[in-house]
């Protein structure tokens, strides 16, 4: 059956007047999803909505574990964890590079969360089962928490992979060297691939390697979630990303 795409669905051509690297997938605003053979998906805020609260668990965790880790108040704690995460791209590379933290005590402890709090997403499940290509999860927070999401979803069957922090050396995206890792690590062409993302800014180096990139904008409460793209390179967003797969595939 043919769908319509969602209203709060926008694409963006790209402006340039030369073809771009990711231009074999990007047509008039459109995107050919028979020409993907791989897609890049972010974990948290991203395959479930942000207004679940999911990621409010870790948030505060993480305050705790700073506040424990450097014998601060809880408000001081906050302001140290936000200050790293949007320097560093993650608590824990501020946290490992400014204090000597350990980074396996710190992801068991912020990680031990109730994920029983979003729902399996059978139209997820039913839109990834259609995808043409491999998907591939690219997450900055652990293996174990990535399988607990994607097994409590409903959608762990659909993914032939997961790059994890710990296997991009616990060097968070946005860090262009990590994309060449896992493009390396899944033996996939950039050209041929897109990378979905809840992070606008993770997706700048995603573009430079050739990458179709879409951003789902997300509910959670999220400062840098949150924050406009200051360039070209976003090709599509959403707010409603298995709405936007199921009216791209008629």
């Amino acid at each position: 059956m043919k769908s319509t795409p969602p209203a709060t669905t926008a694409a963006k051509p790209n402006p340039s007047p030369s073809p771009s690297p990711s231009a074999t997938m990007v047509k008039n605003g459109e995107i050919s999803l028979s020409e993907i053979e791989t897609w890049v998906f972010d974990l948290d805020n991203t395959l479930y909505s942000g207004v679940h609260g999911l990621f409010d668990q870790i948030d505060v965790r993480m305050q705790s574990y700073v506040a424990d880790f450097l014998g601060l108040s809880p408000d001081e704690a906050k302001k140290v964890q936000k200050k790293y995460f949007r320097e560093f791209g993650t608590t824990l590379r501020g946290m490992m590079v400014n204090h000597a933290m350990e980074a396996e005590p710190f992801l068991e402890y912020v990680h031990q969360i109730d994920v029983s709090i979003i729902p399996p997403d059978s139209a997820l499940k039913g839109a990834l089962g259609k995808l043409p290509g491999k998907k591939i999860i690219f997450t900055n927070a652990s293996r174990d928490h990535a399988n607990r999401v994607l097994a409590r979803l409903g959608i762990e069957d659909h993914f032939g992979g997961i790059f994890d922090i710990k296997d991009g050396g616990f060097v968070p995206k946005p860090d262009p060297a990590k994309y060449r890792e896992l493009a390396d690590a899944f033996n996939f062409d950039p050209k041929n691939a897109i990378m979905v993302e809840d992070i606008a800014r993770n997706l700048h180096p995603a573009k430079e390697m050739g990458m179709a990139t879409l951003w789902v904008r997300t509910q959670a409460d999220c400062a840098v979630c949150q924050e406009e793209p200051t360039g070209d390179f976003v090709d599509f967003e959403t707010d409603d990303l298995t709405g936007w797969l199921a009216a791209r595939l008629r």
